[in-house]
């Protein structure tokens, strides 16, 4: 693993583009950067880096930053902030709510979410059949 320290000078690259790109174009640059001197073109930036180059809006990003790039053996770069760890995100799966009355009553009505719609209508014409012999036997 390879791992080292650089103070990255972010103003060259943004200074160039207009205000209300400059966050955006400073991310760029530090991705520049990174693949220059590390030798790859994977890069990943930490939450930290990320928080510190946003911190003061679109318009105001710093002008240089320390950072800390670690180089596995895979050739993926990890960046972030001196004196941080880089953390990567854990993807979580979102877990569905119950509907509410309303949307259930919605869904029967426009028949959404019935995977065998055939086989459901067979089910009710069979249902509506029973009730109609049933009562045609009780008169």
């Amino acid at each position: 693993m390879l791992e080292r320290s650089y103070t990255v000078p972010l103003r060259r690259g943004f200074v160039k583009v207009p205000k209300y790109k400059r966050a955006q174009k400073a991310m760029a640059t530090l991705r520049e950067f990174m693949a220059k001197h590390m030798k790859s073109d994977d890069i990943k930036i930490g939450p930290e880096l990320n928080k510190k180059v946003w911190d003061n809006g679109m318009r105001n990003p710093p002008h240089h930053v320390k950072v800390t790039a670690k180089k596995d053996d895979e050739g993926i770069v990890r960046v972030e902030l001196a004196g941080f760890e880089y953390v990567e995100k854990k993807k979580e799966k979102k877990e569905k709510k119950d509907d509410s009355p309303m949307m259930e009553k919605i869904k029967k009505m426009t028949g959404v979410g019935k995977e065998n719609k055939k086989e459901d209508i067979k089910e009710e014409k069979a249902k509506k059949e029973k009730e109609v012999e049933e009562e045609l036997k009780g008169e």
